[in-house]
Parts: structure tokens; C-alpha cells; sequence
């Protein structure tokens, strides 16, 4: 079957977060939401589902749990287990409660900026004190600043890091090397690894995707990994994502504080549909993805002079550096919003490394992505 990912789509009487904007002329390509229809057998299996008419409480089953499995294991080449898997709604929400049975008020948790920025308020908002290992941009490409990882992480009261793999906003699918030092790193300091890989599935080609607990059985000991369909198959609000934990203690530890237990009956069915029918889909959204960002890489050359594209390896974000324009934060977001008419991600708020960056979401119809750029253009015109 061949799906139609130019088609437009009016999201903005459905109670979208992403198209609730006050100002009707205003383009959102901000939050990590597609603007594509999820598969037919994803819609299929939940019409179905609620013709059954009774929405009580419930609970994953072995079709569940077998989906899970054998997606990591057919996608990831990840074995895993039954019982390491934990529900929990969202990701965020699953950061925070393994924040809080992980570590004590006060200690400290280690992210790599710029980054997803509801990770921050993971940690400030549990007591814990937030450390940076900023990310390093060189020569057009971010990678990790190990020597400063192992300074912040030899501090005694440094007990955790979140890890974002592939990176959000940078778009990094970090190496096995890569990852094998930082886990290094870790193990030697006794800090814990929490692994958000909700991105693993959107890599394009020439890139892999390794998850941090397949390197070795001590990494895996000494991690948490959170994955999802939601971004995958573009299942958010169906709030329904796992953390693999193979450390029975970590785990017991987890589920002993956790009252987020019970997927609702949409998620359930939805994740299994996407599982186990939805690679056809996934497959002909990467082609389109990958040529979105071709034509996004095409038009930011001939008609954003100064702007450069951070190549993505993975995810459907963008990160572009507008630095060389001269705005301040406060300046550029102005800009955007209410030059340009498009609502983008202010590159700020996933810390001050993002100062004078973007991130602007692909995963739309191409047509909405031209408009998204002409607006742009435009506006950068009209400033000469």
C-alpha cells in the first residue's frame, strides 16, 4: 500500500496542542507532533476496539508484551524480556518517577545541552540539582565533551544521566563508541544511565541506531531505557510508552512507586497494532522524511543566506543556526513569530547552548513545509 504523506490535513478544531495557536495566520511547526494520519491498521484496530463500547480500566496482555519484543527485536536487534518491561504514559512522566526512586533530593543528574528541555524540569522540579555537559559543535556537527563528562561525573553526589539517544534537538545517533565511553564513564562512577531513546526508529540511511542496554550486560545492569510508538507512528496523545529495565532492582524499586500502571484500552491496541503491522508505513515515512530534509537542505541555500542546517542523522527535528543574523533571543523569537508567521522551537529554551538556534519539525506534507520556508525567506527579505 502506498501512503499519501502530501496530503493536507485540518487539525485546528481537534483539540491539537500543536494547532492551538491564537493567531490563525501563525504556522506551528514547533512540537514533536507529524501533521501525517497514523497507519489505516493503527486506526482500524482502535474503530474496532471502541465498538466493543465498554472503556473500563485495563491491562497489557501477552499480544502487549510480545509486540514490544519483538519489534526491539526485529528493528534493534535487542533481546529482551518480559519482565523488564514497565508502562508508563509518557516518557516525561516516566523520568520523573525513576528520578525520584533513583536518586534523593539534592543529588545530581547530568544533561547534555542542548537538550529536550522538559528534562530540566524533571529534575529542578524533584529537588535535584541539574549539571550540564554541553554538547560540542565542530565543524557542523555536535559530539560529546568526555573529559568534562568524567569530571561531573566523579562528583560523589552525581547519581544519574539522562542520556537523549538519538539526540533531540541536535539529531546525533551517537556511535557504539561513542556510547561505550560515556557507559564507561558511568559504570566507573556509579551513575546510573536513563536512556531516552523515543527517537530510535526515525534514523535515516547510513545511520544505526544502537540502544545504550545492548552494548554489554553491565551497561544494560546499570540503565533504564524509555521507548515508544509515539513518535514513531505519531501516537502521543494515545499516552502509551515502556521502560525496559533489566535490573530487577531498579525495577521493583520503580514499580513500587509508580501509580501510572494501567495503559488505557486505545494505547494498548494501538501500540500492538503499530507493532506488528505498521513497518510498511514507517519504511515509506523515512523515504519522505529523508526528502523533505533534502528539500529543506536545498532551500535554506538559496534563500536563507547565513542560516546553516545542522545535518540530522535521526528524528524529524531540525536544528538550524541562525546566529550569523546578528538577533538575540529575544530578537529572533520576535522574528518568527511575529515577522515570519511560523511558531518554531526557540533554540533557548533547551538551554543557553541554544541560544540563536531554531528547531523546526519536517515531519509535514512538503507544501506546508514550503510555506514554513517562504515565510522565513520573506521576512529575511523585507529586513534588507
Amino acid at each position: 500500500m502506498e501512503y499519501d504523506f502530501d496530503q493536507v490535513i485540518d487539525r485546528t478544531d481537534s483539540h491539537s496542542l500543536k494547532w492551538q495557536v491564537h493567531d490563525r495566520d501563525v504556522l506551528p511547526m514547533w512540537v514533536a507532533d507529524m501533521d501525517f494520519k497514523a497507519p489505516d491498521v493503527i486506526v482500524d484496530a482502535i474503530v474496532e476496539r471502541s465498538k466493543h463500547g465498554i472503556f473500563g480500566y485495563s491491562e497489557p496482555g501477552d499480544s502487549f508484551f510480545n509486540a514490544v519484543i519483538n519489534w526491539q527485536k526485529n528493528h534493534q536487534n535487542w533481546s529482551i524480556e518480559k519482565e523488564w518491561i514497565a508502562f508508563c504514559p509518557g516518557v516525561v512522566p516516566g523520568l520523573r518517577m525513576m528520578i525520584r526512586s533513583q536518586t534523593q533530593p539534592g543529588d545530581k543528574v547530568i544533561v547534555q545541552t542542548p537538550v529536550y528541555y522538559p528534562f530540566f524540569d524533571v529534575i529542578l522540579n524533584t529537588g535535584r540539582q541539574m549539571v550540564k555537559n554541553p554538547l560540542i559543535l565542530k565543524e557542523g556537527k555536535y559530539r560529546m565533551n568526555f573529559e568534562d563528562l568524567e569530571q561531573k561525573a566523579r562528583d560523589p553526589r552525581t547519581k544519574a544521566i539522562i542520556l537523549c539517544s538519538p539526540h533531540n534537538p541536535v539529531g546525533r545517533v551517537w556511535t557504539e563508541e561513542e556510547l561505550t565511553r560515556l557507559g564507561d564513564i558511568c559504570i566507573q562512577n556509579s551513575v546510573l544511565v536513563i536512556s531516552d531513546e523515543l527517537h530510535c526508529d526515525l534514523v535515516f540511511k547510513g545511520y544505526r541506531h544502537t540502544p545504550f542496554a545492548t552494548i554489554s550486560k553491565e551497561f544494560a545492569d546499570h540503565s533504564i531505557t524509555c521507548i515508544a510508538p509515539s513518535k514513531t507512528f505519531n501516537l502521543a496523545g494515545l499516552q502509551t510508552s515502556t521502560l525496559i529495565i533489566p535490573n530487577d532492582c531498579i525495577r521493583n524499586q520503580y514499580l513500587n512507586g509508580s501509580i501510572l500502571k494501567m495503559p488505557n484500552p486505545f494505547g494498548i491496541v494501538g501500540l500492538e497494532a503499530a507493532y506488528t503491522r505498521g513497518e510498511e508505513w514507517l519504511l515509506q515515512l523515512m523515504d519522505y522524511l529523508a526528502d523533505n530534509l533534502k528539500f529543506l537542505k536545498a532551500f535554506v541555500g538559496e534563500r536563507l543566506p547565513g542560516v546553516k542546517v545542522i545535518e540530522p542523522e535521526g528524528t524529524y527535528l531540525v536544528w538550524m543556526d541562525f546566529r550569523a543574523l546578528g538577533m538575540n533571543e529575544n530578537e529572533l523569537e520576535d522574528f518568527m513569530l511575529n515577522k515570519a508567521g511560523i511558531w518554531l522551537d526557540e533554540g533557548y529554551i533547551f538551554g543557553d547552548e541554544g541560544i540563536g538556534f531554531e528547531r523546526i519539525n519536517i515531519a509535514c506534507p512538503r507544501s506546508v513545509l514550503r510555506i514554513g520556508l517562504e515565510r522565513i525567506a520573506t521576512a529575511l527579505d523585507s529586513r534588507i
